[in-house]
């Protein structure tokens, strides 16, 4: 078969469907084509993914035939799955995405781990707890793991897209946390008032693609997620640039700053932290993938905890 199944096509039924899908997404280039073509129906059918192998014989309707196909199409048309399906899971949270917020990546579960080795678990209220304020929240994903695993804190996060605080607003609400995490509109740390020092830490996935970099990523990324949240200018340090050198009137003593990074930018964000001249010590953690993912630095004069 050569094209999407028909709205008056018969005799389809899971199992057959997922393996045309799956050799359809194969012969376009989309990646993980099993996965997609799992999730896709397993949403569409309102099942789990394991309920399709469970429900492998059952047939589907013409009307779920048609549904599956504009699916289909979507995701042939480079959509990513996390936009279809209006979803992606992060830190075991399910959380709200559209392409009003960048799509949570694992390789960010490494500055989630780093942070949470950053804070020490408290039992006391939260008014005696220390603050941490999170730089371009997005969809919420860092500060809502953060959030779920060490409730004790008092978390503020920020974005300069209105639609992005909406999304991490409705997301802190879905998972009951919005009792614990603040959303404030605005550009980095202009929020707040300089040479404030009330934050335990701060920490931030900014934009760090260059430019020029981003016309060759993938379509998924660049036809369909926020620029706004994959630009980091013409080196793609601006961003970087910005906090590492302001972030640190905001700390208190030991204070502590973490960024994701690109694997390629290890060496000039030391040269930016040197420059700087206000942490000291500072670590460069990998990924999974062996990459360097994340800068984690202390304010100087302190010792990290």
């Amino acid at each position: 078969m050569q094209n999407p199944p028909g709205p008056s096509e018969v005799e389809w039924n899971i199992l057959s469907l997922l393996k045309w899908a799956t050799g359809y997404f194969t012969s376009h280039g989309i990646d993980s084509p099993r996965a997609s073509a799992e999730i896709l129906l397993a949403t569409l059918l309102n099942l789990k993914r394991i309920d399709l192998y469970l429900r492998y014989d059952q047939p589907l309707l013409k009307s779920e035939l048609s549904g599956f196909k504009s699916l289909i199409k979507r995701r042939v048309n480079r959509e990513p799955v996390a936009y279809i399906i209006g979803k992606k899971e992060f830190w075991s949270l399910d959380l709200e995405v559209n392409p009003d917020v960048l799509i949570p990546r694992p390789d960010t579960e490494t500055l989630v781990e780093a942070a949470l080795n950053c804070l020490t678990p408290v039992d006391s209220p939260r008014d005696s707890a220390g603050q941490v304020l999170e730089l371009g929240t997005g969809s919420g994903a860092i500060v809502l793991a953060l959030a779920s695993e060490r409730p004790a804190y008092r978390y503020i996060a920020t974005d300069i897209s209105l639609k992005a605080i909406g999304v991490a607003r409705t997301n802190a609400m879905r998972h009951q946390l919005s009792s614990v995490v603040s959303f404030v509109a605005g550009n980095w740390l202009d929020p707040f008032s300089p040479n404030m020092p009330v934050f335990d830490m701060i920490l931030s996935n900014p934009p760090y693609i260059p430019s020029e970099d981003i016309a060759g990523l993938q379509p998924e990324i660049n036809q369909f997620e926020p620029l706004l949240a994959l630009d980091g200018r013409s080196d793609g340090l601006h961003a970087i640039r910005q906090i590492i050198f302001s972030a640190h009137t905001l700390l208190k003593p030991q204070g502590v700053l973490l960024l994701e990074i690109g694997f390629n930018q290890k060496k000039a964000v030391i040269q930016l932290i040197q420059h700087c001249g206000h942490y000291h010590p500072f670590e460069i953690i990998k990924d999974y993938a062996g990459h360097d993912r994340v800068v984690v630095m202390y304010k100087s004069g302190e010792q990290g905890r």
